[in-house]
């Protein structure tokens, strides 16, 4: 079953009560600065690094907001969730934590450190095929079977709230910022983004950012209403979600500024680059806010902004791959 919470209900209340929930397992993660991207990108960026996260990846906030906000009765059912990495071992970490189990539904295809890391706190684990079955339709079959609790990936306001955390303490350790820079996949990390950057300066411009290959944001955005895409072939496996979600969508659509887009090969290069020059292991998914800032895509007048660097869990055969395409530069 689904816990029914009003879609868009998401509030500075409910990411206030959740930075004080996920401190049971989210660490606050550090905020880093590199000269040298902001001599290659012209701006002052600020990192929010949560490649240093509990599980490598910013999905322990939503996971552990969500499961803490659950009563006692609701985690004997169990939860069943989908996601192809990162959500996964969030989920995974947080149903070991709270002693729930844990059904997760997760592609064939999902990155192999991504798998084992999850496989490790010991959910059931069901896999499912991306280009022929719906994950979301299976997750729901075992719910309705089952009767665990459904815990979305992105789409719920206790999500989004968690989520939200990592921009609030960004926000207070940092100050006053132009704009804020985000990964865009189902858009919970953006949208509770959104509500606590609008609270904390109105004029704050926030933006997502999409790979060109996994676009539906750019397009549902322009058509004004949610835009499904086929599965996209993006080497950012987290961004791979074909639509907007439901909770999501109106926050975005109302608040943010736009959508920025990058290319897969300015993608692998700030992977490299993040790496090469400051050091940082970050995913193809997690560097795509800091591609966008590196390779000119917000507007003109924007001097100071924060970069969400949302995990590093990315496989060592396809790290070298991308490190193979070309000559590390040296800092």
């Amino acid at each position: 079953m689904s816990i029914g919470v009003a879609e868009g209900t998401v509030t500075f209340d409910d990411v206030m009560g959740a930075s004080e929930r996920v401190r049971v397992l989210a660490r606050v993660t550090p905020v880093h600065t590199s000269r040298l991207f902001n001599e290659a990108s012209g701006t002052q960026a600020f990192f929010k690094c949560e490649n240093f996260q509990r599980g490598g990846a910013f999905k322990i906030r939503g996971a552990t907001n969500f499961m803490a906000a659950l009563s006692g009765e609701e985690r004997q059912r169990g939860i069943v969730t989908s996601s192809s990495g990162n959500h996964a071992q969030a989920v995974a970490i947080a149903a070991a934590h709270f002693g729930v189990a844990a059904t997760i539904v997760m592609p064939s295809d999902a990155p192999k450190a991504k798998m084992e890391s999850t496989r490790r706190y010991g959910p059931k684990i069901v896999q499912f095929d991306r280009q022929r079955e719906n994950r979301d339709q299976i997750a729901r079959q075992i719910a309705e079977e089952t009767g665990a609790i459904t815990l979305p990936a992105y789409d719920h306001p206790w999500v989004i709230a968690g989520q939200a955390t990592a921009a609030f303490e960004m926000l207070r350790e940092v100050g006053e910022l132009d704009a804020i820079v985000v990964p865009l996949g189902g858009g919970g990390l953006l949208s509770g983004t959104l509500v606590t950057a609008k609270t904390f300066n109105p004029k704050l411009r926030v933006f997502g950012v999409e790979p060109e290959l996994a676009n539906d944001w750019f397009q549902s955005l322009n058509a004004g209403n949610p835009v499904q895409i086929a599965p996209p072939a993006t080497l950012a496996d987290g961004l791979r979600t074909p639509v907007p979600g439901k909770v999501t969508f109106p926050l975005v659509q109302s608040m943010a500024e736009g959508v920025l887009l990058v290319t897969e090969e300015e993608i692998k290069a700030t992977v490299r680059f993040l790496l090469t020059r400051m050091k940082m292991l970050v995913e193809p998914s997690g560097a795509v806010a800091a591609a966008a800032v590196l390779y000119g895509k917000l507007p003109r007048g924007i001097g100071t902004v924060g970069v969400l660097i949302t995990g590093g869990n990315v496989d060592l055969d396809v790290l070298a791959t991308i490190c193979g395409e070309a000559e590390p530069q040296s800092a």
